[in-house]
């Protein structure tokens, strides 16, 4: 199994093939917002790359993935999320170190 996100994965690291902190991030309308349910995604370590095998014509017509204020709020809450909700509010993009006092 791989893990592709664009957002912070703590603990997996080590031995899960992984992509993380994909950039643009989704709410900045990256590319990971277009990727649906079924699509195959290939991870190559050896040269650095991660696609999205979906033929060009279709990925130009698909949408980014977006969401509301309204969902975004309601989000927020609950599960810790009150507690780092300063940092989702304030934190730099990935590509730019994921921080806050800049």
């Amino acid at each position: 199994m791989a893990i592709v996100t664009d957002g912070r994965m703590s603990g997996a690291s080590g031995e899960v093939l992984s992509a993380i902190h994909v950039c643009p991030e989704v709410l900045d309308r990256g590319p990971l917002g277009r990727v649906r349910a079924g699509d195959i995604i290939r991870v190559d370590a050896l040269n650095g790359t991660l696609d999205a095998l979906v033929p060009p014509e279709e990925w130009q017509r698909r949408p980014a993935a977006a969401i509301d204020q309204e969902k975004m709020e309601q989000n927020s809450h609950g599960l810790g999320r009150d507690l780092f909700g300063v940092f989702r509010r304030n934190v730099s993009t990935a590509e730019e170190g994921a921080i806050t006092w800049l």
